[in-house]
């Protein structure tokens, strides 16, 4: 027990660390802040849906491998969605401390929001790992929907911040 507890909290730990990393593309302007959008994981949805393996399952000439293989290909995409989604939260939210760090005024709401929203996202991102990992072995489903969720909230957080950005909006 003691050493699974410990395990969830070096995973989520290493996720926090990853996603606050800095990468190649960096949204601190108004126009990459905008081009952020929850529209590009909307596929995540899905994409892991049970009813459309049952669906398959139902297609004559379809085998177990078929299914195996379709289930492998959908998880390799999907970590790839995910992957992205990272990178787009560690934007946001590097975005959000820039604006916090040249700012006039402190702003304790917004630095609180901006750690729930961390560790919310990091322990939503473990949790999806370890579900996607079994789902590829054939067991459970994935749901997406909290972490979008998460990713929306502080995405909508910062757009507010900027006057361009909340104009256009």
């Amino acid at each position: 027990m003691m050493l699974g507890c410990i395990s969830a909290a070096c995973g989520i730990a290493f996720t926090i660390r990853k996603c606050a990393s800095s990468s190649k593309r960096l949204p601190v302007t108004a126009q990459g802040i905008e081009e952020l959008s929850l529209e590009p994981y909307r596929p995540m949805l899905r994409l892991l849906d049970p009813d459309e393996f049952e669906l398959l399952r139902s297609q004559p000439g379809c085998t177990p491998e078929t299914i195996a293989k379709m289930r492998r290909e959908r998880c390799r995409i999907f970590r790839g969605y995910l992957a992205s989604l990272r990178e787009d939260f560690g934007h946001v939210c590097l975005a959000l401390k820039l604006l916090m760090a040249h700012a006039n005024d402190d702003r304790p709401d917004l630095a609180r929001i901006l750690m729930r929203s961390r560790l919310r996202f990091a322990a939503g991102v473990v949790l999806v790992q370890l579900r996607v990992a079994l789902f590829w072995c054939g067991v459970g489903a994935v749901d997406v929907a909290q972490l979008l969720k998460t990713f929306n909230v502080l995405q909508v957080e910062l757009r507010s911040l900027i006057p361009s950005v909340a104009a256009s909006a």
